[in-house]
């Protein structure tokens, strides 16, 4: 992205004019969008019905008014749970181990396609993380902008939102500042709005997204970052979200904060290396990281939820009768062969 005024650049530059659009260095294009939606995005409240002030004392209503959430998993039937199609997962290889990602091409189904296919070719092999601003993303590039693209795309038209015509979504009853109705589908927290008809992906931890410049069209998935800090809800519908961690998140959010301005490392030693990153598909499946992921369609996510909301445990003496999409925690665990 056009860098911000005043930020070093990762590439050396002869020229102090601004560059180009899309030209090099690619790792500064997704900077500026990010700075810009931050200092200019502004949410609005929508109406909603009635919800008791955070702190109140709720009825609790639940089947189980007991239950925590742990209670809920160790009651977890098999079928409560999925297991993720290898096609949709990525391993994202570090010196440290292995990140694990899931794609969701139910709403972003061309960057999806175009990020495999940038992995398969082995764009993202060898190349680094480039910036880790705390409290907010951890980015990886190429920091020079000069690595060919083969097969793929470089940019595609943004898919910040999709219809939420058939879609399946288990909303949260509590209100929220970004959008009209939040909630889960898939597994992914989502928002959608019955006037427009829109859904979309929120930025919540761990959620993974592709860099763009400021031309909504610009990003592609050459560009990639995930949230590791407070949920920065005001990048949604600007930014096209089609994935999220499921498995070593700490691998990323534990990395050193880069000292540049926006968090960009300053020096090239500095950059932490990809090894590789590949679908798990095409990884052989002695190889893999077999994971399960909690559904969300379920009467026991629908529990684990209000046992969230409503918080039972000895500690705690006030429930807040209310949670917020971001805190609702997308559970996942090894799988073993039953």
């Amino acid at each position: 992205m056009m860098p911000t005024p005043g930020a070093r650049p990762i590439a050396a530059r002869t020229s102090t004019s601004a560059p180009r659009m899309l030209e090099p260095p690619a790792s500064i294009r997704f900077a500026t969008a990010l700075f810009v939606a931050l200092a200019s995005a502004c949410g609005a409240s929508a109406p909603h019905t009635n919800t008791p002030a955070a702190g109140t004392p709720v009825a609790d209503t639940s089947p189980n008014p007991s239950a925590s959430m742990a209670d809920v998993l160790a009651a977890s039937k098999p079928e409560d749970w999925r297991l993720p199609d290898p096609e949709n997962l990525l391993y994202l290889e570090l010196g440290t181990g292995r990140v694990v990602l899931e794609l969701t091409p139910a709403f972003a189904p061309r960057h999806v396609d175009n990020v495999r296919a940038l992995v398969r070719e082995g764009y993202f092999d060898g190349l680094a993380i480039v910036r880790v601003q705390d409290n907010y993303v951890v980015q990886w590039a190429d920091p020079n902008g000069q690595r060919p693209i083969r097969a793929a795309q470089r940019n595609l038209p943004a898919e910040f939102e999709r219809s939420a015509a058939g879609l399946p979504f288990t909303a949260l009853p509590d209100p929220d500042t970004y959008a009209n109705e939040v909630g889960f589908s898939d597994g992914f927290p989502a928002a959608r709005d019955g006037i427009s008809g829109a859904a979309w992906l929120v930025h919540c931890y761990g959620m993974l997204g592709a860099g763009r410049d400021t031309p909504a069209e610009s990003g592609g998935g050459t560009e990639l970052y995930v949230v590791i800090g407070h949920s920065p809800r005001q990048l949604d519908r600007n930014v096209t979200l089609f994935g999220r961690v499921l498995w070593g998140i700490e691998r990323l959010s534990t990395l050193t904060r880069g000292t540049g301005s926006l968090g960009f490392y300053e020096k090239p030693e500095e950059r932490v290396p990809i090894t590789r990153l590949r679908v798990a598909a095409d990884v052989p499946a002695a190889e893999r990281t077999e994971l399960e992921v909690l559904r969300t369609d379920t009467p026991t996510f629908s529990a684990l939820v209000d046992a969230r909301r409503n918080r039972r445990e000895e500690w705690f003496f006030r429930a807040a009768g209310r949670i917020e999409i971001c805190n609702v925690p997308l559970v996942v665990r090894p799988h073993a062969a039953r």
